[in-house]
């Protein structure tokens, strides 16, 4: 029996899905420096375009691939590294191989499709080793101890002083000595330990995340006079970082997005509130006025 048009519209997009695919992962191949892994890239890629050619049996078309698609996620993997790159465009082909299943009636092929969509994420969750995924446990440690340390400095330092150069100053000295001492206690706990974690690398990435998170949070009063809005802008901003970097790790190596957010941001919150409680009594009990 024929494909309905309905069924046919469907698979013209399946057929530019795989088409596009076919060009993404030969785009990738092309900077991956170990052969195995440009190996199993180049015959992925072979299967999309096999696929595609099968879909153009039922569609009676060539059908061009997504330009923009190909660009995004070859410009998404050089910038954000190999594995997100994948796993990103792996959440669309799993979505596809959910409207496969709609399709076996009409098209026969399917199971067989469905099956070497499978060994493909597979292959792929073999041959990912990037040195930015193995070292993200630093990088977690950096900015998560930045977080919480200087939300809750920046809280407490806001009410306590209520001078934006004296916050900057005290959050930048502050924030730049504890980057150190982070990077430090990371350089030893790592030569201690038995990984492939490289020391030096490790206490790199974890002042690196340290201070980049350090000087956005302090950035804002730098910015504005007003040490609320400032405060207020700062809290937002370590949100957004715990979103974006929690999102990116939610991708990468497959775990849970909302508990690990909630996790880390109802903490930094939570010492930011009562540090900035802290910082009110004690200007109180000192009587400080600055």
């Amino acid at each position: 029996m024929p494909p309905t048009s309905s069924t046919l519209q469907t698979l013209e997009n399946f057929q530019r899905i795989e088409i596009t695919e076919y060009h993404i992962y030969r785009n990738l191949a092309k900077f991956v420096k170990e052969d195995e892994n440009r190996r199993i890239l180049l015959q992925i890629a072979d299967d999309e375009r096999r696929h595609a050619e099968d879909w153009a049996q039922y569609t009676g078309k060539e059908i061009r691939p997504s330009r923009w698609n190909i660009f995004w996620y070859t410009f998404i993997s050089r910038v954000f590294g190999f594995t997100f790159g994948i796993k990103l465009m792996e959440r669309g082909e799993a979505r596809a191989q959910m409207n496969y299943e709609r399709l076996r009636d009409e098209v026969p092929e399917v199971d067989r499709w469905i099956a070497e969509e499978e060994e493909h994420e597979r292959q792929l969750v073999g041959m990912l080793d990037e040195e930015r995924l193995r070292y993200a446990g630093s990088v977690v440690l950096g900015m998560n101890d930045a977080l919480v340390e200087l939300t809750g400095a920046l809280a407490g330092l806001t009410l306590a002083l209520r001078d934006v150069n004296l916050i900057a100053l005290s959050g930048l000295i502050t924030g730049i000595a504890a980057s150190l001492s982070m990077a430090a206690s990371e350089y030893l706990s790592t030569r201690s330990e038995d990984t492939q974690k490289h020391p030096v690398r490790a206490a790199v990435y974890t002042g690196i995340a340290y201070i980049i998170t350090v000087s956005l949070l302090v950035a804002p009063y730098l910015l504005f006079e007003n040490y609320l809005l400032d405060l207020g802008i700062a809290l937002v901003t370590g949100v957004v970082i715990i979103a974006v970097f929690n999102y990116y790790i939610s991708v990468a190596k497959d775990e849970p997005f909302r508990s690990r957010f909630l996790e880390m941001a109802g903490l930094s919150l939570g010492v930011a509130l009562f540090s900035f409680i802290i910082g009110f009594f004690i200007r109180q009990w000192l009587g400080v006025e600055v």
